[in-house]
């Protein structure tokens, strides 16, 4: 028989408030119905996007004392008061790239005897993640980059995301637009990239190839979604190779400035090593020619690729304006001068309900097994952080990040 195991649905205490969460209603039902020796209890909470009605009508049960709990579900950091010890810990924790606002985080963690499974490294014997809400942000994040487009012009008015229900809701109000004849550049090949031209062609905007983007005018909106191979080059001259990209960032210089005097909406989806080169520097901004008037940087990368993110913001203020000629922040759409960057570090909360039930679902299909049942490949183990308040192997690197022997983190 199996052992009785019992999972606690955490409330976010993370601030700014996230309204998603790892388990909804109605995947408890399914997990009751495939794991009968798996016992559920959530917590109440009066910002999360189901209600705790929702909860009820699946027969969960709630309560706030989740102490009982083996294994407890979460969505972003938990606070440290609330650490409950010796328990087993899911949340993205945002602690294995030595981020140094998360250091006394994992120094309690470890001092609480927590198990910490983090969901980044939930990944399959080809090294692909298991569980993401990647794809959600890129559909969120070019929504957002139309929608600054059209403030910026007043030649259209898209309501925030957040304020839509769900997806659906949110493509109703897109496709009652009209777009210009403009050009829309999309950097990268992941969940995130795809998931923007989702959104894009939800408004039936056409695709057109790099070369056809750089050197051919169009009567019409346009897209041109661009891998690495397009925007760097290597310094020596040699051909490209992704995997030599991938292995030796530091050998490529960047071959981007090209689309800087084509594009009017770039959507940054890319993933960026910090050894590669900038896409945009502080003097490319500065030229004539420059024409990108929209900056959605969707991968968010601080003191990165794009000089013009200069911090990330947050949902309820969602924008502000660069100064290209200053490389300084300034107010949004006041100067058709500066460009507009929006920088959401958080885009799958606009969507919570739509996001959350294709988390979980992946979470369903991929990880449970692994976790009630049996693990023949290690993805529990991969993904642990800590276990019993130790670091575990793959991540002792880690050691003197939480003693503060590190020097500058990362």
């Amino acid at each position: 028989m199996n052992k009785e195991i019992k999972i606690g649905v955490l409330r976010e205490t993370k601030n700014p408030p996230d309204r998603r969460v790892a388990i909804p209603p109605v995947t408890c039902r399914q997990i009751a119905n495939k794991y009968p020796n798996v016992s559920i209890s959530i917590q109440p909470s009066d910002i999360r996007c189901f209600t705790d009605a929702e909860y009820r009508e699946q027969g969960c049960f709630l309560t706030d004392d989740l102490r009982d709990c083996d294994i407890l579900f979460g969505v972003k950091e938990v606070s440290i008061p609330t650490l409950i010890p010796n328990k087993t810990y899911l949340f993205f924790s945002h602690t294995a790239k030595k981020q140094a606002y998360n250091r006394e985080f994992l120094r309690k963690i470890m001092e609480r005897n927590i198990t910490l499974i983090d969901y980044e490294y939930l990944k399959n014997r080809n090294n692909k993640r298991l569980v993401a809400f990647g794809h959600w942000a890129g559909v969120i994040g070019a929504y957002k980059a139309l929608r600054a487009r059209g403030m910026r012009t007043d030649f259209f008015d898209l309501p925030p995301a957040s304020n839509c229900k769900d997806m659906e809701e949110m493509y109703q109000y897109l496709q009652k637009i009209v777009l210009k004849p403009i050009k829309i550049l999309v950097t990268g090949g992941g969940r995130v990239a795809k998931g923007a031209m989702q959104t894009i062609h939800a408004l039936r905007v056409k695709e057109v190839t790099a070369d056809d983007f750089l050197h051919k005018s169009y009567r019409e909106p346009v897209v041109c979604r661009i891998d690495p191979e397009n925007y760097v080059e290597r310094k020596d001259g040699g051909a490209f190779s992704f995997q030599d990209f991938y292995d030796n960032p530091e050998a490529y210089q960047s071959s981007f400035k090209p689309y800087t005097k084509v594009t009017d909406l770039f959507i940054a989806c890319h993933f960026w090593d910090p050894k590669s080169p900038k896409f945009i520097t502080a003097d490319d901004y500065k030229e004539k020619d420059f024409k990108i008037s929209v900056i959605a940087d969707i991968s968010c990368d601080l003191n990165g690729p794009i000089v013009s993110t200069l911090r990330a913001s947050t949902i309820d203020s969602s924008f502000y304006g660069y100064d290209r000629f200053k490389g300084e922040e300034t107010i949004p759409f006041v100067d058709n001068r500066n460009v507009t960057v929006m920088a959401v570090d958080n885009l799958p909360g606009e969507l919570p309900r739509d996001s959350s039930i294709d988390f979980a679902e992946a979470l369903y299909q991929n990880v449970y097994d692994c976790l009630f049942v049996d693990d023949p490949d290690g993805i529990i183990e991969n993904a642990t952080i800590v276990k019993n308040g130790r670091l575990t192997s793959k991540f002792a690197y880690l050691k003197d990040f939480v003693e503060g022997k590190d020097g500058d983190s990362l």
